[in-house]
């Protein structure tokens, strides 16, 4: 369903559940609801609603469950929410929902569902959330929520997940979390935690996936973290020692030979401790020397080239330990290159994310720039799409759109400084082993900073690509990659560059497919899909690439104000597969 929630829907005055949740719903949600004072139980999630939450939502007291997640909302949470003393379930994930955590969320005595997630909510989390005892699931992953984790968490006995991941919070680890007997997930990771990690209650059946990247964490072998420092453990035992010679010493009265061994024992004793001390690991950025990376690659040898742009050349190569890598090696003779290090640098050195290429070091001097990340074993979508010797199936052209998606809807919305790729294409999206997608190269990305949602540059992208409004005015915006995004769409299921000869003057690979759909799609799709299929299961593929297609419609319009975003992409993505998997 389409269209915006009716406001004579105030008229059903003894309703007591509205879905609508899962549709193409738009608009804003409308006061109206509010007058529906029987009304328990309201689910809108996943639409495209937009604008804020009404505030007057807070005096339906009736409400139990409350849905509102996978849409356009912004600006705060009402206050008025955290009244709703009854209320059950509460999701408000992926969302543009701004603001902080008051101390009233403690209110909500009776929730057992809270999900936040994918939100910009900041500052820290209140002390108060521990009052929520009948709590089972609790989520405030990819937000940028900083302090510490409140102690009072403990108190939240019927915790069954906890998901914190993906912010700014910092401190340690309550080790009084170990108190929460229910607790079956719980995840941490991505954050700027310090200290030791808790080994008791339910964090022995804990894996080391509940807290990477945490770099300052340490612990039992198990989490494959460095071993806590041990100085407290010494300084305890020196204490002590200490102790027992003084008693002794005033009981006996040494002789003055007999003190000054003592005391030469003493500091042989504190000279081991840290002696012993010193030498625990700590947790550095692994460091990799020019030397390292020539001998990895033959001495940058031409049969280990995977590829030369603008900026430099790309190797494969083999660490000393066995560990393959590729190292990007940047022109020394180009302005250009220079800053496409640094900008790289900038931006991947805090960016995580499963769909993004993690960047293992970097190697840079006066003389020599590098990157070292990580190698990619299937190589990229350009290969996987235009090699005779290859092919990908719809369901693996999807999921690789998917995993694309994902990335940049972190890159977007979840991280702290929304990041523009600037030069989305298929070379650029890199294949692992289980053919998961990894967007590469931010050579050319841009950082919005200080509340900017555009900004103006000089460099261009690969043309195809571009949107108009980057391409002709250097206008830099999210929106950008949006429109790169719906132009891969397009490509992955067609089998067509967007820059192909056969496309000159009026005819755009766009316009190409726009005269085809939905009538005649089996014309523009690519026919490797249809081979070797029954004809049931060609009519389902060539439905269902209708439907994306018309999603890349969505994503490449002319104008960026007509743009969807890669939230709502991503949402469309998904419900296609899952509807294509029924």
């Amino acid at each position: 369903m389409s269209g915006n929630i009716p406001i004579t829907v105030k008229h059903l005055r003894k309703l007591q559940g509205l879905y609508l949740g899962n549709n193409n719903m738009r608009g804003f949600i409308p006061d109206d609801l509010c007058d529906l004072h029987s009304l328990s139980q309201l689910s809108l999630s996943g639409n495209q609603l937009s604008g804020p939450i009404p505030k007057c939502l807070g005096n339906a007291t009736a409400l139990r469950q409350l849905s509102l997640g996978s849409n356009r909302l912004t600006s705060t949470i009402p206050s008025s929410l955290w009244l709703l003393n009854d209320l059950l379930m509460l999701d408000l994930s992926e969302n543009s929902l701004s603001g902080f955590l008051p101390l009233d969320v403690g209110n909500l005595v009776a929730v057992i569902y809270i999900n936040l997630s994918r939100n910009e909510l900041s500052m820290s989390i209140p002390s108060t959330i521990g009052n929520l005892q009948n709590l089972v699931n609790l989520s405030l992953a990819h937000n940028r929520f900083e302090g510490s984790i409140p102690m009072s968490m403990d108190n939240m006995i019927n915790l069954v997940t906890l998901d914190l991941s993906y912010n700014n919070l910092s401190g340690s680890v309550p080790k009084s979390l170990q108190a929460l007997q229910y607790l079956i997930y719980f995840n941490v990771s991505f954050n700027a935690l310090s200290g030791e990690i808790p080994s008791g209650g339910p964090f022995v059946n804990f894996t080391m996936e509940s807290f990477k990247g945490n770099e300052a964490l340490c612990g039992i072998p198990r989490f494959h973290v460095p071993p806590c420092h041990i100085a407290n453990k010494h300084r305890s035992q020196r204490m002590k020692v200490e102790l027992a010679l003084f008693i002794i010493v005033g009981i006996v009265a040494f002789t003055t030979i007999c003190c000054l061994g003592f005391i030469f024992l003493l500091y042989k004793r504190k000279y081991k401790a840290i002696s012993e001390t010193e030498g625990i690991p700590f947790v550095v950025p692994e460091r990799i020397s020019y030397y390292e990376l020539s001998r990895a690659t033959q001495q940058f040898n031409e049969s280990n080239l995977l590829g030369m742009g603008s900026f430099g050349s790309v190797y494969k190569g083999i660490l000393i330990d066995g560990k393959v890598i590729v190292v990007k090696v940047f022109k020394l003779q180009s302005e250009a290159a220079f800053r496409s290090f640094d900008v790289e640098c900038e931006v991947l050195r805090n960016i995580r994310h499963r769909n993004l290429t993690k960047v293992i070091s970097s190697c840079s001097n006066e003389e020599f720039k590098a990157l070292v990340v990580e190698y990619m074993p299937k190589g990229n979508l350009e290969k996987w799409l235009y090699s005779h010797n290859y092919f990908l199936d719809f369901i693996q052209r999807l999921n690789i759109m998917i995993d694309v998606a994902t990335a940049l809807e972190y890159l977007h919305h979840c991280y702290s400084t929304p990041i523009v790729h600037c030069d989305l294409k298929p070379s650029n999206i890199l294949l692992d082993e289980e053919m998961v997608a990894h967007v590469s190269d931010f050579g050319i990305s841009k950082l919005l900073g200080n509340g900017e949602n555009i900004v103006l540059t000089n460099t261009l992208a690969t043309l195809g690509y571009i949107a108009p409004e980057y391409g002709f005015e250097g206008l830099v915006s999210i929106k950008c990659d949006v429109y790169s995004y719906g132009v891969m769409l397009m490509e992955t299921f067609t089998r067509k560059r967007p820059n192909d000869d056969m496309f000159a003057g009026d005819i755009s690979l766009k316009v190409w497919i726009e005269r085809s759909i939905p009538q005649s799609t089996y014309q523009v799709i690519d026919a490797n899909l249809l081979m070797n299929v029954d004809e049931e299961y060609a009519d389902k593929i060539i439905k269902f690439t209708s439907s994306i297609l018309e999603l890349s419609f969505k994503c490449s319009s002319d104008s960026p104000m007509e743009r969807i975003n890669m939230k709502e992409a991503l949402v469309e993505l998904q419900k296609i597969k899952h509807r294509f998997l029924e």
